[in-house]
């Protein structure tokens, strides 16, 4: 009963000033050690990618860019948290407003344009957090790196965090900066990953340490380029895939004054659409690379359509937005009940 009338109040703010807000608050929370006095935390581990998670609930990308508040968001009780994404160097992303609320829809359309103040900066907030977690890192390139350069991007991203993640994100699925979405088909594809895993191999053998690659898809493709990809990810032997990211769909929000506005929706009206690619995905990996379902989960049992459809972990945002951290604990039990 608490959050509802917290967010209440949040959503009298300006969208994205609610966001920062929100995040100060659950940062404070945790510094004065309140937050297991306020929220159920679940605990049910689970083997994924060769890594124990608390829980198969996670935080994805987005909500915490820099890395500010990784203590705050892993004590409310995610099974691992996602940062992110973050850039070589800092950028302010796309001119302000561009963060939307479709409240009555429990959706959101954002065009932040990987705002982030960089890569250095996110490595120093890791090293000075607390959270004893699964923690991923979701790395992208800088809005004025060619698309053809844009390697070199991901490469730089992957040499700075290798260290510090427990599994790295790459983003190629953003539909706010120019031209991303293109290194998703094609030669530029496989050029991404073949270049991406023979650096995994040299920084394993350095390091000592294997930190396993995922890749992040969009909920606009056909099941044919659906499949392409999932042949692309087993050929190259990639450790995961995420489905999905925000669509350029504005189904579900026609009519609405703020579905003219340019960006990636979220929320409950793209888990139809997100759900389908999982199982399409899911079904063609057979089984031979987890996929990580994210995308409209908005209640537990949203989140059990995602196990059912071929996903071995979910990742909540704009649910978690709208409905606060008892999507986290009510996810986790619901997900129990149904492997039970």
């Amino acid at each position: 009963m608490l959050y509802p009338l917290l967010r209440n109040c949040l959503f009298a703010l300006p969208a994205e000033t609610s966001h920062h807000v929100a995040l100060d608050l659950i940062g404070a929370a945790e510094r004065l050690k309140i937050t297991p006095l306020l929220f159920n935390r679940q605990y049910a581990p689970v083997n994924v990618m060769g890594m124990e998670f608390k829980n198969p609930v996670g935080l994805a990308a987005g909500l915490d860019k820099n890395g500010d508040y990784i203590d705050g968001l892993g004590a409310l009780g995610f099974g691992f948290v996602e940062v992110g994404t973050v850039t070589p160097r800092p950028q302010p992303g796309n001119p302000l407003p561009r963060l939307f609320r479709v409240a009555d829809k429990q959706a959101i359309i954002n065009r932040m344009g990987f705002n982030n103040k960089g890569v250095d900066y996110l490595v120093n907030r890791i090293q000075k957090s607390r959270y004893d977690g699964v923690l991923g890192i979701n790395i992208g390139k800088n809005f004025d790196t060619p698309v053809e350069n844009a390697l070199d991007d991901y490469l730089i991203c992957m040499r700075k965090v290798y260290e510090y993640a427990n599994y790295i994100v790459i983003n190629i699925s953003s539909p706010n900066t120019p031209g991303l979405r293109t290194l998703q088909f094609g030669e530029s594809l496989d050029q991404l990953l073949g270049r991406l895993k023979e650096e995994q191999a040299v920084l394993e053998k350095e390091q000592l340490t294997y930190v396993p690659l995922v890749l992040k898809i969009a909920p606009d493709m056909s099941e044919d380029e659906v499949k392409v990809v999932a042949d692309k990810l087993l050929r190259y032997g990639m450790d995961g895939v995420i489905a999905t990211n925000t669509t350029i769909s504005r189904e579900g929000v026609e009519g609405y004054k703020e579905a003219q506005e340019q960006g990636g929706l979220s929320g409950a009206p793209v888990f139809e659409k997100s759900t389908q690619v999982l199982s399409q995905m899911a079904d063609a990996l057979g089984g031979k690379i987890p996929v990580i379902g994210v995308g409209g989960i908005t209640r537990p049992q949203d989140a059990v359509a995602k196990i059912e459809a071929g996903a071995s972990l979910v990742q909540v945002y704009s649910g978690f937005i709208y409905q606060g951290p008892e999507l986290i604990s009510g996810s986790v039990k619901a997900i129990q009940q149904h492997m039970s």
